[in-house]
């Protein structure tokens, strides 16, 4: 934590070109696509995985991470105050209880982001992986043109480019699974592809909003990014269990919230915890649409773990072809020395 702390402080006073800011930025990444690539994983284990029990609800899995990460966010906080109780009760009192306005702004996001939550569950639940994951990169032009038209960001010529390519790079890494993948994808009914479609498409509109909306606030102030966070796990947890009792209220008064729950629920649960924390310390320190690389990177790691260690992959010229062209696509990116330019001033 001590290290956390330092690395965080430094980031704040140093100016977005030195060694320090870079470190942080690359590292925050690298992290995300560690943290992105378990959560697929486990998440696509849990929702197929047969036992006897009942399988956990979704909803409850979304409330379960908002509770987590409003546990973990307020022990950084805790830290950064010199772990003492009432200088944390004064802080969190003075930006969340008389800040009313500012707490306020958090309630968009955290709604949106409790919906995508869910839509995703719905979507893993209706659609096979291939699909699920190559319409869920959508996301990353959404977020870009959301960049574009919230942010102020303009993207140069290399900058739309990649973005094309990195496109065009995953769902060629995800075709042969679509084409050859008949004994692991289950015959499903036109009406439940319909649904796991609407759901991914609702998702990464979403997620494009969502994500550059807190990007603004977190840019647009120099409170706490944990702070912020407890704020944003507040709304979440309230809208989220809401939408939890009026969804499966019948479910939860017959077996309970916690019904299901083994240890790969568990890890599900806490992966979605710090996946959230890990997203805003990117956003903070570099950029959503950075954010997407690595979330695209991590698919790609997680076919070749796929291959590796469960044996149910088998990587052709066409994918190693798309794995080429998304990392093409993130030197493009870079291309060029200066950042692009925004109409919001970065903390």
């Amino acid at each position: 934590m001590p290290l956390l702390k330092i690395l965080l402080k430094t980031a704040s006073i140093m100016p977005p070109a030195s060694s320090h800011s870079y470190m942080i930025k690359y590292m925050s990444l690298g992290v995300l696509v560690l943290q992105t690539t378990s959560l697929v994983l486990t998440m696509r284990y849990s929702r197929t995985l047969i036992e006897d029990s009942p399988r956990y609800l979704a909803s409850s899995a979304v409330v379960s991470a908002e509770v987590l990460k409003i546990v973990i966010c307020t022990l950084l906080v805790f830290t950064e105050n010199g772990f003492s109780v009432r200088a944390m009760y004064q802080l969190l009192r003075e930006e969340i209880v008389k800040r009313p306005g500012e707490t306020m702004k958090l309630a968009i996001p955290a709604g949106i982001y409790t919906l995508q939550n869910n839509l995703l569950y719905v979507a893993l639940s209706n659609l096979d992986a291939a699909t699920y994951q190559v319409t869920y990169q959508l996301k990353i032009l959404t977020t870009a043109l959301f960049s574009v038209s919230m942010l102020g960001k303009k993207l140069s010529f290399h900058q739309w480019l990649s973005l094309l390519v990195l496109i065009t790079g995953i769902t060629l890494v995800q075709w042969p699974s679509v084409v050859n993948n008949g004994t692991e994808r289950q015959v499903l009914t036109a009406n439940s592809q319909f649904v796991g479609l609407m759901a991914v498409l609702m998702a990464c509109v979403s997620s494009g909003f969502a994500g550059v909306y807190f990007e603004k606030i977190l840019k647009e102030t120099r409170q706490s990014i944990w702070v912020r966070n407890i704020q944003l796990g507040l709304f979440g947890f309230v809208l989220g269990f809401a939408g939890m009792i009026i969804h499966d209220g019948p479910l939860l008064k017959q077996s309970g919230m916690f019904q299901g729950y083994n240890t790969i629920t568990c890890i599900v649960v806490v992966l979605q915890a710090l996946g959230g924390l890990v997203v805003a310390m990117v956003i903070k320190y570099a950029d959503n649409i950075l954010k997407g690389f690595a979330t695209s990177l991590s698919i790609i790691i997680s076919a070749l773990i796929s291959y590796l260690v469960l044996d149910d992959f088998s990587p052709t010229r066409v994918f190693f072809a798309g794995t080429l062209l998304v990392i093409l696509s993130t030197f493009l990116y870079g291309y060029e020395g200066k950042p692009a330019s925004s109409g919001v001033a970065s903390v």
